[in-house]
């Protein structure tokens, strides 16, 4: 077994590599900045009200900035002294808080469907709204083009819907209609996409792969990469412009919601080392709008084995903390196991209505080897695990390998949805920090706690409060493009835990405190990512801010989702203005 199932499917790479590749190899780091040292004259002086984020002294008047560096923060009496009369002056209208960390969304296999239609749960409340909006794209898109949508989940709505041929035929029957599924794992297409693609009711299925039919006829619903690759085959392909705009595009969404610094979290998947070098290049070209660390994926397309893709990138040069303080490689991603709400996450005890709890992505020997060829080289683990077996699973095997291994390496735990008192614990001592998806909550708690996992588990989703209790250091995260970013959305969440579907609380004894929560999307994301210099504003920091309408630190959590972001910073220079 492997990561296989929850790399980028073949589609997505077959759409978006070439483009990527042609960035080709040579890893060569813009390096803004990096020489530049901060003097004892500033040349930005921010004047204002000031939220630090920093618990012993939490407001500010004044800050003053040196070469992209913090060094001066308090009264304005106290800063005013380090200008000089060429230092510039700033007086936000708003406040002034640290920049947002974003510590685990994806960027490179997010391209694909970026100008696709959006037909997730946010922007379809209703499956009928579904119809509606695909009906309303159909209508702008010229006759014989593709109608693209994306971020259908049915588990969603009631009954779990499926798009079918039937529905899209009657959406539109002169355009082609393909809709993805959230997950990736499944899609769906109108009569007129299956015939632009040379799928018939006769066509055999692909191994490991669905082409769902009825009385031998097929529905228009495909599953699992195979199948899902032969739906999109025929699709427009991007060239190198179209992907870099897509990537500024997608990390300008991020600025706009006041993040300054982002993990992307699977990296390597669709083109190897060739993402890396693109991201250099194009920050060369234009500083890029977020600061970018990456997480080097374990299963690399021409590796035979995790040990195979090590070597590959440090044959590359892409090693532990290369690059520069706009990109630099950060960590050794793998995945235990699957999607909770595509039940395919691992579970002890069996999903609701079914006779097993999912499964591990990988044996426990091999396991093992994936996790070591990281170690190896001195990469920070970034393990994905989602059901409540699989942290037991990861956990056997770190408990087993940790000793003897490099220290202080701040490992992690990516989503750990489902857990119990004992792993927190286990995770304390083995130094292994979790960061959760708090959506899990907003957007599925109630089909978690309802068909999927029923309530005691689902009680048991995104355990900030006891992670905090166990000596935990935990973050919260997007998963872009699963959900959308919103760190400020998230730590709402994080302390309020009310559900989307009917405003009622998941899990009451795991409501953090606005404090816990805040510090989850500021200071612990940070240094998760290995950006101690970040989430706070402090003497010797970077000088990364955001200007926002309202103070999440003295402001009511239920009103966080609606703090309006002004201006985002990086080493005090703009980076985004509303």
């Amino acid at each position: 077994m492997s990561d296989a199932c929850c790399t980028a499917l073949p589609s997505v790479r077959t759409h978006l590599a070439p483009a990527i590749v042609a960035a080709g190899r040579s890893v060569i780091p813009a390096r803004h900045g990096h020489d530049a040292q901060a003097a004892s004259v500033a040349d930005l002086l921010v004047v204002g009200d000031i939220a630090t984020g920093d618990s012993s002294a939490p407001a500010a008047e004044a800050l003053a900035v040196s070469a992209g560096r913090i060094i001066g923060i308090g009264s304005l009496s106290d800063v005013e002294g380090l200008a000089g009369p060429a230092t510039r002056r700033l007086s936000p209208d708003g406040i002034v808080i640290p920049g947002l960390v974003e510590p685990h969304a994806h960027v490179w296999i997010s391209l694909l469907t970026l100008d696709w239609v959006d037909v997730s749960h946010v922007a379809c409340p209703t499956f009928d709204d579904v119809v509606a909006t695909l009906k309303d794209a159909a209508a702008r898109v010229p006759e014989g083009q593709f109608v693209l949508a994306k971020l259908f989940d049915p588990s969603l709505y009631s009954g779990e819907p499926a798009l079918t041929m039937h529905i899209l035929d009657r959406v539109a029957r002169d355009r082609p209609i393909v809709v993805l599924n959230a997950s990736m794992h499944f899609a769906y297409g109108s009569s007129s996409a299956f015939a632009a693609a040379g799928i018939t009711d006769h066509t055999p299925e692909p191994t490991g792969g669905t082409l769902q039919k009825v009385d031998g006829r097929l529905t228009g619903v495909v599953g699992e990469a195979p199948a899902v690759a032969m739906l999109l085959a025929n699709l427009p392909r991007p060239d190198a412009s179209d992907v870099a705009r897509g990537i500024r595009q997608i990390l300008t969404e991020f600025a706009s919601r006041g993040v300054t610094s982002m993990r992307e979290a699977m990296t390597g998947t669709i083109a190897g080392v060739s993402e890396i070098a693109l991201l250099h290049q194009l920050n060369g070209t234009k500083r890029l709008p977020v600061r970018v660390s990456t997480a080097q994926f374990s299963a690399l397309s021409g590796c035979a084995t995790p040990a195979d893709a090590a070597a590959a990138w440090r044959a590359a040069g892409v090693t532990p903390f290369s690059g520069d303080s706009m990109v630099r490689a950060d960590a050794w991603k793998l995945v235990a196991d699957g999607s909770n709400q595509g039940r395919s996450g691992y579970f002890m005890e069996p999903y609701l209505g079914e006779s097993t709890g999912g499964r591990a992505n990988w044996t426990q020997e091999e396991l093992r080897g994936v996790i070591k060829a990281g170690l190896d080289d001195g990469w920070q683990l970034m393990i994905h695990t989602n059901g409540d077996a699989a942290v037991e699973y990861a956990l056997d095997a770190l408990e087993e390998l940790l000793p003897g291994s490099p220290t202080g390496l701040r490992h992690r735990f990516e989503h750990a949805s489902v857990t119990t008192d004992d792993q927190l614990m286990r995770m304390a001592a083995a130094e292994v920090s979790p960061s959760f998806l708090m959506d899990h909550v907003y957007y599925w708690g109630a089909a978690f706690r309802d068909s999927i996992l029923g309530r005691e588990r689902a009680e048991r989703l995104d355990r900030v409060a006891s992670a905090y209790r166990a000596g935990l250091r935990p973050s919260l995260h997007s998963d872009y493009n699963v959900t959308p970013v919103h760190p400020l959305r998230s730590a709402r969440t994080a302390v309020l835990r009310q559900l989307e579907a009917d405003g009622t609380v998941l899990g009451p004894s795991e409501c953090a405190t606005p404090q816990q929560a805040l510090a989850a999307i500021t200071t612990n994301a940070a240094w998760q990512i290995h950006a101690d210099d970040r989430g706070a504003l402090r003497t010797g920091n970077r000088a990364d801010f955001v200007v926002v309408d309202r103070n999440p630190w003295t402001s009511e959590p239920d009103g966080w989702d609606q703090i309006a972001v002004q201006q985002t910073f990086i080493d005090g220079t703009p980076a985004f203005e509303s």
